[in-house]
């Protein structure tokens, strides 16, 4: 099967076709995942389309569309899959699946694919060769007070990309150049990273959103580390500006960071993986980057 020809699916209808997402149509999905309560970022499309343009799928019905999803390959290493959406009236009628095994066969050559599974489709996705990792906890608050303690943190405009590049790649499982840049440079966002002695030892992200500001990512070296930029962060938004941040749970000063604060919990997914598992830092994820991408 040739990636991006329009195909029909004749279990699912006559009218039902599959085809790769134009970069216009990237905007469907990301109304689809509002409308799921999701919070996407207001300026994710670009970003998230720019990585992997051939890795986004739209189903439609007699041109209309009615699902999508996304299969983004990082090289042949790792891929990732996200915005698996089905419109309500739609659902359980065969469609989802179609689009399921089209985002499996666009991945099927790169050694692991992971994705965060919302509760409800745990099942299916270990059906379909997924095993569980951890939970990731999203947590939801309100900018109240505080400053950052220390002038070691610093805008990551300052900071050589190559470095941020280098230092990323501890806690993803392939490098993401173009996806990092795009999204480090954000309108309405900020970004911070922590230098020592020369060093990149933490940066954070602060994106804007349907409803406030998603932080993500967050990597640090030590739970100090993280709760300076995280003040950073949220001290560069208005008083009472409501923030989310998603904690890997095997993170457990992660948790205790977000409790300090007085977050609460507000969504969970678990991130599954085929194939075998990434070994990452994950005990040094303060705050996951995206669940539509990893």
């Amino acid at each position: 099967m040739i990636f991006g020809e329009d195909y029909k699916i004749a279990a699912g209808g006559e009218g039902f076709i599959i085809r790769n997402m134009s970069r216009f149509e990237m905007q469907y999905a990301i109304e689809s995942a509002a409308n799921e309560g999701w919070n996407p970022g207001l300026y994710d499309a670009g970003c998230f389309y720019d990585t992997d343009p051939n890795g986004f799928f739209i189903g439609t019905m007699d041109r209309t569309p009615i699902g999508c999803i996304s299969a983004v390959s990082y090289g042949n290493k790792f891929g990732f899959i996200g915005f698996y959406i089905i419109k309500p009236e739609f659902r359980g009628k065969g469609y989802g699946i179609q689009l399921w095994k089209k985002a499996i066969e666009y991945l099927r050559k790169v050694d692991c694919t992971g994705l965060d599974g919302v509760v409800d489709q745990q099942k299916n996705y270990v059906k379909s060769g997924f095993n569980l990792a951890y939970r990731n906890i999203r947590f939801k608050g309100k900018v109240i007070e505080g400053n950052s303690r220390s002038k070691k943190s610093t805008s990551l405009a300052k900071i050589p990309f190559k470095t941020i590049l280098k230092y990323d790649n501890k806690f993803f499982p392939s490098e993401r150049h173009v996806f990092l840049k795009g999204w480090i440079n954000q309108p309405g966002s900020f970004s911070y990273g922590w230098m020592e002695n020369g060093r990149l030892k933490g940066y954070g992200v602060i994106r804007q959103c349907r409803e406030g500001y998603k932080i993500g990512p967050l990597f640090a070296d030590s739970s100090k580390i993280a709760e300076e930029l995280f003040i950073k962060l949220i001290t560069s938004l208005k008083r009472y500006t409501p923030f989310y941040l998603d904690i890997p749970e095997l993170n457990n000063e992660g948790i205790r960071l977000a409790e300090k604060y007085n977050m609460k919990k507000d969504f969970e997914t678990t991130r599954m993986y085929s194939g075998k598992a990434p070994d990452l830092s994950v005990k040094k994820i303060y705050g996951i980057t995206t669940f539509e991408l990893g």
